[in-house]
């Protein structure tokens, strides 16, 4: 369970799940956003998870004429295997500026909700049932009986952000995204899903270029 925390362990969701755009922000410096070389990362452990996420990204930008490069291709397993200094994160950066990369799109999890729903299928939605307290409790007793009465589930906050990382750019931050991504099961479906709205949100803000 843990290495679904870290990150799009959560990508990977079911049909039944859903996911919600919940708010975004672009830089009001941004007057034209033309990436040439762009690395897709995503933070997590579990490395099929990265993989099939990082790939999904890069190939949705390419389609859009970006060059995008997953950054599995290009950091090394040593540079994830241990914790790194401010320092050494900076000398990464500057070589992958030095390799001719100019934007970086990193994706996390920045919080994980536990929520309960509550199963009104069972009973009905009409009024009548609120005229006598006998009726009340003959359709709501089965909370004692009913073991799947409340439905617990997760909702993993999901932030993806677009930086610039040009030397001596005052205008760093591009934008920022956050997606709630509810009741994650399983993965391709959902990281697809999660891709298109990213992509969509980009479209409609200018940044991208639609197909």
């Amino acid at each position: 369970m843990r290495k679904i925390v870290l990150f799009i362990g959560i990508l990977l969701l079911t049909a039944c799940s859903s996911i919600r755009f919940v708010d975004s922000w672009k830089n009001p410096g941004i007057t034209s956003f033309e990436p040439k070389k762009m690395l897709v990362v995503g933070i997590t452990d579990n490395l099929t998870a990265r993989k099939i996420f990082e790939e999904k990204l890069k190939n949705a930008f390419i389609i859009r004429n970006i060059y995008a490069v997953e950054s599995m291709a290009v950091l090394g397993n040593d540079f994830t295997d241990s914790k790194k200094s401010e320092e050494e994160i900076d000398k990464m950066i500057k070589q992958i500026a030095d390799d001719g990369f100019d934007t970086v799109v990193i994706t996390s999890v920045k919080g994980i909700d536990e929520r309960i729903n509550y199963e009104t299928y069972y009973y009905p939605s009409i009024g009548y049932r609120w005229s006598r307290f006998g009726r009340y409790y003959y359709w709501y007793q089965d909370i004692y009986y009913t073991p799947r009465y409340y439905d617990y589930y997760k909702v993993y906050n999901v932030e993806t952000v677009i930086y610039s990382i040009h030397e001596n750019d005052t205008k760093s931050l591009v934008w920022v995204g956050a997606i709630n991504l509810v009741d994650p099961q399983t993965i391709n479906a959902t990281v697809n899903d999660y891709v298109n709205s990213i992509i969509k949100q980009l479209e409609r803000e200018n940044l991208i270029k639609k197909l």
